[in-house]
């Protein structure tokens, strides 16, 4: 943590030395008299928004405020996320989606007292990634505020976005780190490219955006952060800076085409069938429009990634069946703020539904809601002694990773009897002395999922609690049959699988789901309980006991009865 923080400090010295630097010396500095271009802005708008912001109602990160007419940049945030939204501008794309002089008008007057009164000095506002964010939607939506505008305000609509991407551009030489560096570099490419006079600037851009793409984009696809979310907001970002070069007759930097190539595959490797994303290190709620807007992008639409070494990520697929697996060590550093202890985690779902699921992340929710869907008990994998295999502190104001797998190891290969999947990892080794070691191996026809979990103890102990935990989609009821020794888990398109463990006892505990469209929503895990120390290995199974069919909706208990009775189920 000392080093992290006199690394901070020393990054913030040599911004501050440049800065002051810039502002002493006169040459080498031009600001914009025109505006070029206009980026496209791929993030979905919804007109009726522009009418709830005209009646003073503004809905950010889940909460929304009432400003009773007055300016919403004078009422107290209800959230800091709901400050980052309003400062960031993006909502602007709802504005403009209405079309309407009304919607034009409020957003020119909600711009022009921003700048006017000088609401850039807000601390939220100054922060790096809001500011980058907001450069990108003035840039964006700029035909939007000067559709009708007189020149005095385009002047000042140029000045300020002069202002801001210098602004942007000394926030980037000094502290900061991770995703939010390479937002920002995206903000200044933008303007580098949108704005006159910005030649020398574009070019020094271009190699700065492509080093950190290189340094942060894994040469499987995935981000340095492990989060599918930030590849979703990479991409609705890249592919408009794409289209904006060869718009002005650029050719796009390196960096940039290299990488949206490498996402594309990668981001395929988390969709279940029913289009969403597997819930890793921050995911969150799928957005089925901005996937949607992705998808059309993609040139290659091919087989997605089936193991991403770098990433730490593995995909098995049989017929309607995918497994997504987590086989990597956690990031380190600024990269883990979003980052979960869900070493050996697995996602499950056959056709178009999702079975076992992991709890997802929640960004807008209180700070333990947040640090406890980061925790290994909110993933569908082993905990042993109530403790994640990761451990988080407080580094710099982030709660980040700062201690956690070291030693991951996976092996995958696709058999006579289908896709099989072995992975280990050390998270344990400090604490407990132990190491988890899982298997899956998936039919080859897709009907069955085997796994075996293992724990191999370094030093002899007289007893180890662990439990395997399975979070259930929403739209999964279980039932426990054979006194407890089996479950059956029935779906709403009508299927049936069978879970068991090798005859331990299978108890079914509360869970909560945070990536649903419609807010969180409860649902019920499998939990099986055991000593690790006496019972150091345990296999269990997932069998497809009944297809769907048209009565789907079939009763749990229909389903016990016909097992039972030893009918055969139908489709099967």
């Amino acid at each position: 943590m000392a080093q992290a923080a006199i690394g901070r400090a020393a990054r913030r010295t040599r911004g501050q030395f440049v800065g002051a630097t810039r502002k002493l010396w006169p040459f080498g500095r031009s600001n914009a008299t025109r505006l070029l271009f206009a980026p496209h802005d791929l993030r979905t708008a919804d007109p009726t928004t522009a009418s709830d912001f005209y009646a003073g109602y503004y809905a950010f990160a889940g909460r929304t405020l009432r400003s009773h007419g007055e300016s919403p940049f004078d009422a107290t945030p209800p959230s800091e996320a709901w400050a980052e939204a309003l400062y960031g501008f993006g909502w602007l794309r709802h504005m403009r989606a209405a079309d309407t002089a009304i919607a034009r008008a409020n957003a020119r007057s909600l711009v022009e007292d921003f700048i006017a009164r000088r609401r850039d000095r807000h601390e939220i506002a100054r922060r790096p990634a809001v500011a980058a964010r907001r450069l990108i939607s003035f840039l964006s939506h700029s035909p939007l505020l000067l559709e009708g505008a007189d020149h005095a305000f385009y002047e000042r609509y140029l000045r300020h976005v002069s202002r801001l991407t210098d602004r942007v551009s000394l926030a980037l030489a000094g502290a900061v780190e991770g995703a939010d560096r390479l937002n920002g570099l995206i903000a200044i490419a933008f303007a580098a490219i949108c704005l006159d006079g910005q030649d020398s600037r574009r070019r020094r851009i271009e190699t700065l955006l492509s080093e950190e793409i290189d340094e942060q984009i894994l040469p499987d696809g995935g981000h340095l952060s492990r989060n599918p979310r930030l590849l979703i907001e990479f991409l609705l970002d890249l592919l408009p800076l794409r289209e904006t070069f060869s718009a002005r007759g650029l050719e796009p930097p390196r960096g940039v085409l290299t990488a949206i190539e490498r996402m594309m595959p990668h981001l395929r490797l988390f969709r279940h069938g029913d289009g969403a994303l597997a819930l890793f290190n921050g995911m969150g709620t799928t957005p089925p429009d901005l996937m949607a807007t992705l998808a059309a992008y993609d040139d290659a639409r091919g087989r997605p990634t089936e193991h991403a070494a770098y990433s730490g990520y593995s995909r098995l697929s049989a017929e309607r069946s995918i497994v997504v697996a987590d086989a990597g060590a956690p990031p380190r550093g600024a990269y883990s703020v979003e980052a979960h202890a869900g070493c050996l985690a697995f996602e499950f779902s056959s056709s178009a539904q999702r079975i076992i699921v992991n709890c997802g992340a929640s960004r807008f929710g209180p700070p333990e809601l947040k640090l406890a869907a980061r925790s290994t008990a909110a993933h569908s994998t082993l905990v042993l002694d109530d403790r994640s295999s990761a451990n988080f502190g407080r580094v710099l104001g982030e709660m980040r990773v700062v201690s956690g797998p070291r030693d991951v190891r996976v092996a995958r290969q696709d058999g006579a009897d289908g896709p099989e999947w072995v992975a280990s990892h050390d998270g344990y080794r400090r604490s407990l002395g132990a190491t988890h070691t899982r298997r899956l191996l998936l039919a080859q026809d897709g009907a069955a999922l085997a796994g075996e979990d293992e724990v191999a103890l370094a030093e002899t102990r007289t007893a180890l609690s662990a439990a395997l935990r399975f979070h259930l989609h929403p739209n999964v009821r279980a039932s426990l049959v054979r006194d407890g020794t089996g479950a059956l888990l029935a779906l709403a398109s009508g299927e049936v699988w069978s879970f068991e463990a090798g005859g331990l006892t299978i108890a079914i505990e509360e869970s909560i789901f945070l990536a649903s469209s419609d807010g969180r929503r409860r649902t019920e895990q499998l939990v099986v309980a055991f000593d690790a120390a006496a019972t150091p290995r345990v296999a269990w199974r997932l069998s497809r006991i009944s297809a769907a069919n048209p009565r789907a909706g079939k009763t749990v208990a229909a389903a016990i009865a016909e097992r039972e009775a030893g009918a055969p189920a139908p489709g099967a």
